[in-house]
Protein backbone atom coordinates (compact mmCIF):
# COMPACT_ATOMS: atom_id res chain seq x y z
CA UNK A 1 0.00 0.00 0.00
CA UNK A 2 0.92 3.70 -1.12
CA UNK A 3 1.66 5.95 1.88
CA UNK A 4 -0.85 8.77 1.69
CA UNK A 5 -0.20 12.31 0.38
CA UNK A 6 -0.17 14.24 3.77
CA UNK A 7 -0.81 17.89 4.35
CA UNK A 8 1.86 18.86 6.66
CA UNK A 9 0.47 20.79 9.48
CA UNK A 10 2.19 24.87 9.14
CA UNK A 11 0.69 25.69 12.40
CA UNK A 12 1.39 22.39 15.17
CA UNK A 13 4.10 24.19 17.82
CA UNK A 14 2.85 27.02 17.37
CA UNK A 15 -0.98 27.61 17.52
CA UNK A 16 -0.63 24.35 19.43
CA UNK A 17 1.52 21.96 20.45
CA UNK A 18 3.36 19.33 18.44
CA UNK A 19 3.64 17.01 21.37
CA UNK A 20 0.70 14.46 20.83
CA UNK A 21 0.19 13.33 24.80
CA UNK A 22 0.18 17.15 25.26
CA UNK A 23 -2.39 18.11 22.38
CA UNK A 24 -4.46 15.36 24.07
CA UNK A 25 -4.37 16.01 27.47
CA UNK A 26 -5.03 19.81 26.81
CA UNK A 27 -8.10 19.55 24.45
CA UNK A 28 -9.43 16.83 26.84
CA UNK A 29 -9.24 19.17 29.60
CA UNK A 30 -10.95 21.66 27.40
CA UNK A 31 -13.40 19.26 26.61
CA UNK A 32 -13.89 18.23 30.32
CA UNK A 33 -14.28 21.91 31.59
CA UNK A 34 -17.07 22.57 28.93
CA UNK A 35 -20.77 22.91 30.49
CA UNK A 36 -23.32 22.48 28.17
CA UNK A 37 -26.91 23.33 28.56
CA UNK A 38 -29.63 20.26 27.63
CA UNK A 39 -29.32 20.18 23.70
CA UNK A 40 -32.60 19.30 22.56
CA UNK A 41 -32.50 17.92 19.46
CA UNK A 42 -29.94 16.11 17.04
CA UNK A 43 -26.83 18.46 16.43
CA UNK A 44 -26.69 19.17 12.85
CA UNK A 45 -23.34 21.52 13.09
CA UNK A 46 -21.44 23.01 14.89
CA UNK A 47 -19.87 26.86 14.89
CA UNK A 48 -16.46 27.22 16.72
CA UNK A 49 -13.62 29.51 17.03
CA UNK A 50 -10.18 29.37 15.43
CA UNK A 51 -7.53 30.78 17.31
CA UNK A 52 -5.00 29.29 19.06
CA UNK A 53 -5.91 26.77 21.33
CA UNK A 54 -4.57 28.45 24.20
CA UNK A 55 -6.85 31.62 23.37
CA UNK A 56 -10.08 29.42 21.96
CA UNK A 57 -9.65 26.36 23.12
CA UNK A 58 -12.18 26.66 26.00
CA UNK A 59 -15.16 28.20 23.89
CA UNK A 60 -14.15 25.88 20.80
CA UNK A 61 -14.57 22.71 23.46
CA UNK A 62 -18.13 23.59 23.81
CA UNK A 63 -19.31 23.08 20.05
CA UNK A 64 -17.43 20.13 19.97
CA UNK A 65 -18.37 18.29 23.05
CA UNK A 66 -21.91 19.16 21.58
CA UNK A 67 -20.80 16.56 19.06
CA UNK A 68 -20.09 13.70 21.88
CA UNK A 69 -21.94 10.61 21.88
CA UNK A 70 -22.41 10.84 17.86
CA UNK A 71 -20.71 8.60 15.20
CA UNK A 72 -20.36 10.57 12.15
CA UNK A 73 -18.67 8.76 9.21
CA UNK A 74 -18.46 12.10 7.42
CA UNK A 75 -17.18 15.77 8.87
CA UNK A 76 -17.32 18.64 6.48
CA UNK A 77 -15.46 21.51 7.83
CA UNK A 78 -16.18 24.95 6.46
CA UNK A 79 -13.65 27.67 7.29
CA UNK A 80 -12.36 30.91 5.44
CA UNK A 81 -9.35 31.50 3.07
CA UNK A 82 -7.78 34.06 5.18
CA UNK A 83 -4.75 34.31 2.25
CA UNK A 84 -4.46 35.63 -1.37
CA UNK A 85 -5.87 33.52 -4.25
CA UNK A 86 -8.60 34.40 -7.17
CA UNK A 87 -10.44 31.74 -6.57
CA UNK A 88 -13.70 31.44 -4.49
CA UNK A 89 -13.86 27.90 -3.32
CA UNK A 90 -10.75 25.86 -2.11
CA UNK A 91 -9.96 22.25 -0.80
CA UNK A 92 -6.88 20.29 -0.51
CA UNK A 93 -5.40 18.79 -3.03
CA UNK A 94 -3.87 16.38 -0.37
CA UNK A 95 -5.09 12.39 0.06
CA UNK A 96 -5.40 13.41 4.39
CA UNK A 97 -4.76 16.04 6.52
CA UNK A 98 -1.51 15.33 9.35
CA UNK A 99 -1.59 16.64 12.96
CA UNK A 100 0.07 15.41 16.13
CA UNK A 101 -2.65 12.92 16.81
CA UNK A 102 -3.08 11.29 13.20
CA UNK A 103 -3.71 11.39 10.01
CA UNK A 104 -7.41 12.48 8.74
CA UNK A 105 -7.99 10.63 5.25
CA UNK A 106 -9.70 13.14 2.55
CA UNK A 107 -13.39 11.97 1.14
CA UNK A 108 -12.44 12.45 -2.73
CA UNK A 109 -15.91 11.09 -3.16
CA UNK A 110 -17.89 13.56 -0.96
CA UNK A 111 -15.90 16.48 -2.90
CA UNK A 112 -16.70 15.50 -6.36
CA UNK A 113 -20.21 15.20 -5.04
CA UNK A 114 -20.11 18.30 -3.93
CA UNK A 115 -18.62 20.11 -6.92
CA UNK A 116 -21.09 18.20 -9.44
CA UNK A 117 -24.10 20.45 -7.32
CA UNK A 118 -22.69 23.71 -7.50
CA UNK A 119 -21.51 25.96 -10.92
CA UNK A 120 -18.47 27.33 -8.72
CA UNK A 121 -15.21 25.40 -9.30
CA UNK A 122 -13.49 24.44 -5.76
CA UNK A 123 -9.77 24.76 -6.54
CA UNK A 124 -7.66 21.67 -5.37
CA UNK A 125 -4.03 23.22 -3.97
CA UNK A 126 -1.48 22.02 -2.25
CA UNK A 127 0.64 23.14 1.12
CA UNK A 128 -2.00 25.54 1.73
CA UNK A 129 -1.48 27.44 4.96
CA UNK A 130 -4.71 28.03 6.33
CA UNK A 131 -5.29 27.61 9.89
CA UNK A 132 -8.63 28.57 10.33
CA UNK A 133 -9.65 24.70 9.19
CA UNK A 134 -7.06 22.54 10.67
CA UNK A 135 -7.09 23.99 13.77
CA UNK A 136 -10.66 22.19 14.43
CA UNK A 137 -9.47 18.92 13.73
CA UNK A 138 -7.76 18.06 16.88
CA UNK A 139 -10.76 18.60 18.28
CA UNK A 140 -12.49 16.31 15.85
CA UNK A 141 -9.72 13.42 16.72
CA UNK A 142 -10.19 13.55 20.18
CA UNK A 143 -14.24 13.48 20.61
CA UNK A 144 -13.92 11.23 17.48
CA UNK A 145 -11.57 8.30 17.90
CA UNK A 146 -13.24 6.05 16.08
CA UNK A 147 -12.13 6.40 12.24
CA UNK A 148 -13.82 9.65 9.95
CA UNK A 149 -13.38 11.30 6.74
CA UNK A 150 -13.23 14.85 5.88
CA UNK A 151 -15.17 17.00 3.28
CA UNK A 152 -12.86 20.68 3.61
CA UNK A 153 -14.08 23.59 2.08
CA UNK A 154 -11.91 27.15 2.15
CA UNK A 155 -14.36 30.43 1.33
CA UNK A 156 -12.33 32.73 -0.46
CA UNK A 157 -14.84 34.69 -1.91
CA UNK A 158 -17.20 35.33 1.28
CA UNK A 159 -20.24 36.70 -1.09
CA UNK A 160 -23.89 36.28 -0.13
CA UNK A 161 -24.45 34.26 -3.01
CA UNK A 162 -21.38 31.78 -3.05
CA UNK A 163 -22.18 30.69 0.71
CA UNK A 164 -25.81 30.19 -0.74
CA UNK A 165 -24.73 28.13 -3.47
CA UNK A 166 -21.97 26.35 -1.27
CA UNK A 167 -24.78 25.53 1.68
CA UNK A 168 -27.24 24.06 -1.08
CA UNK A 169 -24.45 22.10 -2.41
CA UNK A 170 -23.72 20.72 0.79
CA UNK A 171 -27.17 19.85 1.77
CA UNK A 172 -27.64 17.42 -1.81
CA UNK A 173 -23.87 16.05 -0.58
CA UNK A 174 -24.88 15.42 2.98
CA UNK A 175 -28.50 14.18 2.60
CA UNK A 176 -29.05 10.23 4.04
CA UNK A 177 -25.03 10.32 4.95
CA UNK A 178 -23.86 10.06 8.68
CA UNK A 179 -22.40 13.34 8.63
CA UNK A 180 -22.07 16.50 10.69
CA UNK A 181 -21.36 20.00 9.19
CA UNK A 182 -18.54 22.21 11.70
CA UNK A 183 -18.16 25.92 10.74
CA UNK A 184 -14.97 27.92 11.67
CA UNK A 185 -15.00 31.43 12.68
CA UNK A 186 -13.68 34.18 15.32
CA UNK A 187 -16.10 37.26 15.86
CA UNK A 188 -14.79 40.62 16.00
CA UNK A 189 -11.09 41.75 15.91
CA UNK A 190 -9.25 44.08 17.51
CA UNK A 191 -11.53 46.74 19.28
CA UNK A 192 -11.50 47.33 22.61
CA UNK A 193 -14.00 44.84 25.08
CA UNK A 194 -16.81 47.29 25.26
CA UNK A 195 -17.09 47.79 22.03
CA UNK A 196 -16.20 43.89 20.85
CA UNK A 197 -18.63 42.61 23.57
CA UNK A 198 -21.38 44.74 21.33
CA UNK A 199 -20.13 43.87 17.74
CA UNK A 200 -20.41 39.82 18.86
CA UNK A 201 -23.47 39.76 21.15
CA UNK A 202 -24.90 41.39 17.80
CA UNK A 203 -23.75 38.50 15.66
CA UNK A 204 -24.40 35.81 17.69
CA UNK A 205 -28.27 37.37 17.69
CA UNK A 206 -28.13 37.33 13.98
CA UNK A 207 -26.27 33.50 14.25
CA UNK A 208 -29.13 32.40 16.75
CA UNK A 209 -31.86 33.45 14.40
CA UNK A 210 -30.97 31.31 11.90
CA UNK A 211 -31.25 33.31 8.94
CA UNK A 212 -27.87 33.79 7.10
CA UNK A 213 -28.96 36.26 4.88
CA UNK A 214 -28.76 38.28 8.56
CA UNK A 215 -25.77 37.56 9.25
CA UNK A 216 -24.54 39.45 5.92
CA UNK A 217 -26.28 41.83 6.92
CA UNK A 218 -24.62 42.90 10.03
CA UNK A 219 -21.56 42.69 8.00
CA UNK A 220 -22.40 45.20 5.58
CA UNK A 221 -23.86 47.93 7.94
CA UNK A 222 -21.18 47.17 10.12
CA UNK A 223 -23.63 46.10 13.33
CA UNK A 224 -21.31 42.69 13.59
CA UNK A 225 -18.34 40.86 12.36
CA UNK A 226 -16.88 37.47 11.66
CA UNK A 227 -13.88 36.52 9.84
CA UNK A 228 -15.85 33.36 8.46
CA UNK A 229 -19.62 35.00 8.32
CA UNK A 230 -19.70 33.08 4.51
CA UNK A 231 -18.33 29.59 6.27
CA UNK A 232 -21.30 30.44 8.82
CA UNK A 233 -23.76 31.38 6.44
CA UNK A 234 -23.02 28.50 4.32
CA UNK A 235 -23.42 26.03 6.81
CA UNK A 236 -26.57 27.57 8.63
CA UNK A 237 -27.85 26.67 4.70
CA UNK A 238 -26.94 23.78 4.54
CA UNK A 239 -28.11 22.33 7.90
CA UNK A 240 -32.21 23.92 7.38
CA UNK A 241 -32.42 21.82 4.41
CA UNK A 242 -31.12 18.98 6.55
CA UNK A 243 -33.42 19.82 9.09
CA UNK A 244 -32.22 22.12 11.61
CA UNK A 245 -34.68 24.87 13.12
CA UNK A 246 -33.18 26.12 15.85
CA UNK A 247 -29.80 27.41 17.25
CA UNK A 248 -28.29 27.10 20.79
CA UNK A 249 -25.40 29.52 21.41
CA UNK A 250 -23.08 28.05 23.81
CA UNK A 251 -19.93 30.08 24.97
CA UNK A 252 -18.91 33.13 24.22
CA UNK A 253 -15.23 35.08 25.70
CA UNK A 254 -12.49 37.20 24.23
CA UNK A 255 -8.88 37.12 24.39
CA UNK A 256 -8.57 39.43 27.06
CA UNK A 257 -10.10 36.95 29.36
CA UNK A 258 -6.63 34.75 28.50
CA UNK A 259 -4.42 37.78 28.02
CA UNK A 260 -5.70 40.50 30.76
CA UNK A 261 -5.46 42.70 27.76
CA UNK A 262 -8.78 44.49 27.11
CA UNK A 263 -7.71 47.23 25.20
CA UNK A 264 -7.73 45.22 22.26
CA UNK A 265 -9.69 41.85 21.55
CA UNK A 266 -10.96 38.83 19.81
CA UNK A 267 -14.26 37.42 20.05
CA UNK A 268 -14.70 33.73 20.09
CA UNK A 269 -18.12 32.00 20.44
CA UNK A 270 -19.46 28.63 20.21
CA UNK A 271 -22.92 27.23 18.54
CA UNK A 272 -24.80 24.26 17.99
CA UNK A 273 -27.56 23.96 15.03
CA UNK A 274 -30.05 21.33 15.57
CA UNK A 275 -33.11 19.94 14.51
CA UNK A 276 -35.72 19.67 17.24
CA UNK A 277 -36.79 16.22 17.63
Amino acid sequence: MNALDLRPSPIAGTWYSANPKTLAASIDEFLDGAELPELDGQVIAIIAPHAGHRYSGAVAAHAFAALQGSNPELIAVISPYHNYDPRPLLTTKHQAYSTPLGNIEVDFTAVEELQSHINIPITSIANDPEHSLEIELPFLQRVFQQGFKLLPVMIRAQEEEVAEKLGDALSKTLKNKNAVLVASTDLSHFYDLKIANQLDREMLKRFASLEPETIFEAERQEKGFACGHAAVAAVQWAAIKLGANEVQILNYATSGDVTGDHSSVVGYGAAAILKKI
